[in-house]
């Protein structure tokens, strides 16, 4: 599978087999992250690997009962810590050099025949608590990844007039 058949075939999966992932497998997922490029290549964040389903059913409580939590065999909760510079810029840069991991990773699931789905709707509180994460870190995003029950078709998307520009913004990209 090369890069473009892996972005067409992602998915966001929502419900997961109960097959559990070897630490084969969930390494090569986390060296996906460790590869995926950051601002300075200072990779700021960190992730926590949770493989516990008792932890893994009590994230769903923390996520608005989303219940790919409890199904998924690992889930990922990624986080930063406050900016060295204090600079509203330089935690905007964390948030993004994490999305580009689990981006990461999000395609490595899809070659290794997995699924994943990012989580963004949680309580920080609770999802900080149950996984013992310091104050001085802030919780960006939660990703499951398992073996899928069944993909999904493929959602709709814009066109790329609608979406690009062609040297100024007011200029679509031609269709």
């Amino acid at each position: 599978m090369n890069v473009s058949e892996a972005i067409a075939a992602r998915r966001s999966i929502r419900s997961y087999k109960d097959s559990a992932l070897n630490s084969e497998t969930i390494e090569k997922l986390l060296s996906a992250a460790r590869l995926a490029p950051s601002a300075r290549n200072e990779q700021p964040w960190r992730i926590v690997v949770v493989t516990n389903p008792n932890v893994r059913k009590e994230l769903r409580h923390a996520c608005m009962e989303q219940s790919q939590l409890g199904e998924a065999d690992l889930v990922l909760c990624g986080c930063i810590g406050a900016p060295r510079s204090g600079e509203k810029s330089e935690y905007e840069s964390q948030v993004i050099d994490l999305t580009i991991a689990f981006s990461f990773i999000m395609l490595q699931a899809v070659e290794l025949e997995l699924g994943s789905c990012w989580i963004g709707d949680f309580n920080p509180k609770k999802v900080k608590n149950l996984l013992k994460i310091p104050d001085s870190q802030t919780v960006v995003a939660l990703l499951t990844v398992g073996y899928p029950h069944y993909n999904p078709p493929a959602s709709s998307r814009k066109p790329l007039g609608q979406l690009f520009a062609k040297e100024l913004f007011s200029q679509n990209w031609p269709e």
